[in-house]
Protein backbone atom coordinates (compact mmCIF):
# COMPACT_ATOMS: atom_id res chain seq x y z
CA UNK A 1 0.00 0.00 0.00
CA UNK A 2 0.94 3.91 -0.87
CA UNK A 3 -0.36 6.29 1.96
CA UNK A 4 -0.47 9.86 1.74
CA UNK A 5 -0.27 11.54 4.93
CA UNK A 6 -0.99 15.54 4.94
CA UNK A 7 1.22 16.42 1.64
CA UNK A 8 1.86 19.95 1.36
CA UNK A 9 3.88 20.97 -1.47
CA UNK A 10 3.70 24.92 -2.94
CA UNK A 11 5.78 26.98 -5.36
CA UNK A 12 7.17 30.34 -5.21
CA UNK A 13 5.01 32.51 -8.24
CA UNK A 14 6.98 35.14 -10.21
CA UNK A 15 6.21 38.54 -8.56
CA UNK A 16 5.68 36.69 -5.23
CA UNK A 17 3.16 35.30 -3.69
CA UNK A 18 3.05 31.18 -3.88
CA UNK A 19 0.94 28.57 -5.92
CA UNK A 20 -0.11 25.72 -3.41
CA UNK A 21 -0.44 22.35 -5.19
CA UNK A 22 -1.00 20.08 -2.77
CA UNK A 23 -3.37 21.14 -0.06
CA UNK A 24 -2.83 18.63 2.88
CA UNK A 25 -3.10 15.83 0.99
CA UNK A 26 -3.91 12.13 2.84
CA UNK A 27 -5.00 9.35 0.76
CA UNK A 28 -4.26 5.04 0.52
CA UNK A 29 -3.57 3.52 -2.55
CA UNK A 30 -4.33 -0.32 -2.03
CA UNK A 31 -2.63 -3.18 -3.73
CA UNK A 32 -4.11 -4.67 -6.36
CA UNK A 33 -5.58 -2.28 -7.96
CA UNK A 34 -4.12 0.59 -10.96
CA UNK A 35 -5.42 4.39 -10.40
CA UNK A 36 -6.22 6.66 -12.62
CA UNK A 37 -4.80 10.36 -11.61
CA UNK A 38 -7.31 13.10 -13.17
CA UNK A 39 -6.95 16.79 -13.44
CA UNK A 40 -6.81 20.21 -15.28
CA UNK A 41 -3.38 21.06 -16.64
CA UNK A 42 -1.17 22.55 -13.51
CA UNK A 43 -2.95 20.70 -10.65
CA UNK A 44 -0.07 19.00 -9.63
CA UNK A 45 -0.29 15.34 -10.86
CA UNK A 46 3.05 15.14 -12.09
CA UNK A 47 4.24 16.75 -9.00
CA UNK A 48 2.11 13.88 -6.82
CA UNK A 49 3.68 11.12 -8.80
CA UNK A 50 7.11 12.49 -8.43
CA UNK A 51 6.26 13.05 -4.69
CA UNK A 52 5.31 9.51 -4.43
CA UNK A 53 7.95 7.99 -6.43
CA UNK A 54 10.96 10.02 -4.05
CA UNK A 55 12.04 12.26 -6.75
CA UNK A 56 10.69 15.25 -5.38
CA UNK A 57 9.98 15.92 -1.55
CA UNK A 58 6.72 17.60 -0.36
CA UNK A 59 6.90 20.77 1.68
CA UNK A 60 5.13 19.08 4.59
CA UNK A 61 3.28 15.80 5.01
CA UNK A 62 5.66 12.10 3.88
CA UNK A 63 4.89 8.77 2.47
CA UNK A 64 4.36 5.66 3.66
CA UNK A 65 4.78 2.49 1.50
CA UNK A 66 5.54 -1.10 1.61
CA UNK A 67 5.69 -1.55 -1.92
CA UNK A 68 8.86 -0.67 -4.75
CA UNK A 69 7.67 2.32 -6.76
CA UNK A 70 8.78 3.41 -9.78
CA UNK A 71 9.90 6.96 -11.10
CA UNK A 72 7.69 8.26 -13.32
CA UNK A 73 8.39 6.60 -17.04
CA UNK A 74 10.34 8.22 -19.24
CA UNK A 75 11.70 11.19 -16.57
CA UNK A 76 15.12 11.63 -16.80
CA UNK A 77 15.09 14.53 -13.93
CA UNK A 78 17.13 12.90 -11.43
CA UNK A 79 19.82 11.76 -13.73
CA UNK A 80 23.48 13.07 -12.75
CA UNK A 81 24.21 15.25 -16.16
CA UNK A 82 28.06 14.73 -15.07
CA UNK A 83 27.98 10.46 -14.68
CA UNK A 84 27.77 8.22 -18.13
CA UNK A 85 24.61 6.27 -18.57
CA UNK A 86 26.28 3.23 -17.00
CA UNK A 87 27.04 5.32 -14.23
CA UNK A 88 23.50 6.74 -13.20
CA UNK A 89 22.95 2.73 -14.37
CA UNK A 90 24.96 1.29 -11.19
CA UNK A 91 23.70 4.34 -8.87
CA UNK A 92 20.48 3.35 -9.38
CA UNK A 93 21.25 -0.22 -9.30
CA UNK A 94 22.17 0.37 -5.81
CA UNK A 95 19.32 2.71 -4.69
CA UNK A 96 16.82 0.02 -5.33
CA UNK A 97 19.44 -3.39 -4.66
CA UNK A 98 18.83 -4.33 -8.22
CA UNK A 99 21.52 -6.80 -9.88
CA UNK A 100 23.77 -4.32 -11.89
CA UNK A 101 24.82 -7.33 -14.03
CA UNK A 102 21.13 -7.97 -14.76
CA UNK A 103 19.93 -4.38 -15.58
CA UNK A 104 23.16 -3.62 -17.73
CA UNK A 105 22.28 -6.56 -19.85
CA UNK A 106 18.80 -5.99 -20.58
CA UNK A 107 19.50 -1.36 -20.59
CA UNK A 108 22.18 -2.05 -22.95
CA UNK A 109 19.53 -4.30 -25.29
CA UNK A 110 16.25 -2.13 -24.74
CA UNK A 111 17.75 1.45 -24.59
CA UNK A 112 19.33 1.11 -28.00
CA UNK A 113 22.32 3.99 -27.39
CA UNK A 114 25.00 1.91 -27.96
CA UNK A 115 28.48 3.41 -26.95
CA UNK A 116 26.85 6.63 -26.19
CA UNK A 117 25.71 4.63 -22.90
CA UNK A 118 29.43 5.61 -21.60
CA UNK A 119 29.08 9.17 -22.37
CA UNK A 120 27.87 11.99 -19.98
CA UNK A 121 24.72 12.03 -19.95
CA UNK A 122 24.63 15.46 -20.06
CA UNK A 123 25.57 15.21 -23.50
CA UNK A 124 22.67 13.30 -24.31
CA UNK A 125 19.30 14.35 -26.39
CA UNK A 126 15.95 14.33 -24.36
CA UNK A 127 14.60 10.83 -26.33
CA UNK A 128 17.99 9.82 -25.53
CA UNK A 129 17.65 10.26 -22.05
CA UNK A 130 14.34 9.26 -22.18
CA UNK A 131 15.04 5.82 -23.69
CA UNK A 132 17.60 5.36 -20.79
CA UNK A 133 14.90 6.28 -18.14
CA UNK A 134 12.51 3.82 -19.32
CA UNK A 135 14.57 1.23 -19.88
CA UNK A 136 15.80 1.50 -16.88
CA UNK A 137 12.17 1.20 -15.27
CA UNK A 138 11.37 -2.01 -17.20
CA UNK A 139 15.15 -3.57 -16.46
CA UNK A 140 13.72 -3.41 -11.78
CA UNK A 141 10.89 -4.92 -11.42
CA UNK A 142 8.93 -2.73 -9.55
CA UNK A 143 5.26 -3.35 -7.86
CA UNK A 144 4.13 -0.23 -9.02
CA UNK A 145 4.27 1.67 -12.11
CA UNK A 146 4.24 5.37 -11.92
CA UNK A 147 2.52 6.50 -15.64
CA UNK A 148 3.15 10.13 -16.44
CA UNK A 149 0.99 10.81 -19.51
CA UNK A 150 3.01 8.71 -21.59
CA UNK A 151 3.31 4.83 -21.84
CA UNK A 152 6.01 4.95 -24.43
CA UNK A 153 9.18 6.94 -25.58
CA UNK A 154 11.28 7.34 -28.68
CA UNK A 155 9.94 6.99 -32.39
CA UNK A 156 7.24 4.23 -33.86
CA UNK A 157 9.13 1.52 -33.76
CA UNK A 158 10.77 2.11 -29.84
CA UNK A 159 7.18 3.16 -29.09
CA UNK A 160 6.03 -0.47 -30.11
CA UNK A 161 9.03 -1.97 -28.18
CA UNK A 162 7.60 0.04 -24.99
CA UNK A 163 4.43 -0.73 -25.40
CA UNK A 164 5.30 -4.68 -25.74
CA UNK A 165 7.43 -4.75 -22.73
CA UNK A 166 5.06 -2.77 -20.48
CA UNK A 167 2.36 -5.03 -21.03
CA UNK A 168 4.78 -7.63 -19.49
CA UNK A 169 4.94 -5.73 -16.34
CA UNK A 170 0.84 -5.29 -16.52
CA UNK A 171 0.83 -8.78 -15.19
CA UNK A 172 2.24 -8.64 -12.12
CA UNK A 173 2.48 -4.62 -11.10
CA UNK A 174 -0.45 -2.01 -10.49
CA UNK A 175 0.04 1.40 -12.85
CA UNK A 176 -0.28 5.06 -11.35
CA UNK A 177 -1.30 6.66 -14.51
CA UNK A 178 -2.00 10.42 -15.62
CA UNK A 179 -3.73 10.96 -18.84
CA UNK A 180 -5.97 13.10 -20.03
CA UNK A 181 -7.88 10.61 -22.42
CA UNK A 182 -10.38 8.98 -20.83
CA UNK A 183 -10.15 5.81 -23.36
CA UNK A 184 -6.55 5.28 -22.05
CA UNK A 185 -8.01 5.62 -18.25
CA UNK A 186 -10.61 3.49 -18.60
CA UNK A 187 -8.56 0.85 -20.19
CA UNK A 188 -5.45 0.61 -17.18
CA UNK A 189 -7.14 1.96 -14.32
CA UNK A 190 -9.78 0.34 -12.07
CA UNK A 191 -10.16 3.20 -9.48
CA UNK A 192 -9.30 7.20 -9.84
CA UNK A 193 -8.47 10.14 -7.76
CA UNK A 194 -9.22 13.51 -9.08
CA UNK A 195 -7.34 16.77 -8.11
CA UNK A 196 -8.77 19.79 -7.87
CA UNK A 197 -7.82 22.98 -6.11
CA UNK A 198 -4.88 21.13 -4.82
CA UNK A 199 -7.75 19.13 -2.68
CA UNK A 200 -7.23 15.26 -3.84
CA UNK A 201 -11.11 12.98 -4.08
CA UNK A 202 -10.59 9.24 -4.66
CA UNK A 203 -12.90 6.97 -6.19
CA UNK A 204 -13.63 2.90 -6.10
CA UNK A 205 -14.24 3.21 -9.73
CA UNK A 206 -12.64 5.09 -12.77
CA UNK A 207 -16.28 5.84 -14.17
CA UNK A 208 -17.08 7.69 -10.90
CA UNK A 209 -13.77 9.69 -10.97
CA UNK A 210 -13.84 10.66 -14.66
CA UNK A 211 -17.58 11.93 -14.13
CA UNK A 212 -17.18 13.91 -10.85
CA UNK A 213 -14.03 15.54 -13.06
CA UNK A 214 -16.43 16.39 -16.17
CA UNK A 215 -18.56 17.98 -13.09
CA UNK A 216 -16.42 19.85 -11.56
CA UNK A 217 -15.19 21.48 -15.11
CA UNK A 218 -18.72 22.10 -16.20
Amino acid sequence: MIELVNIEKSYRKKGGGKKIVLDGVSAQFERGHSYGLIGNNGAGKSTLLRIMGGAERPNYGYVRKDVNISWPLGFSGSFNGSLSGVENLRFVCRIYDADVATVSDFVHDFAELGKNILEPVKTYSSGMRQRLAFALSMAIDFEVYLVDETLAVGDAAFQAKCHREFELRRAHSDILLTSHSPAMLEEYCTRGAVLHDGVLTMFDSIKDALDYYRGVNA
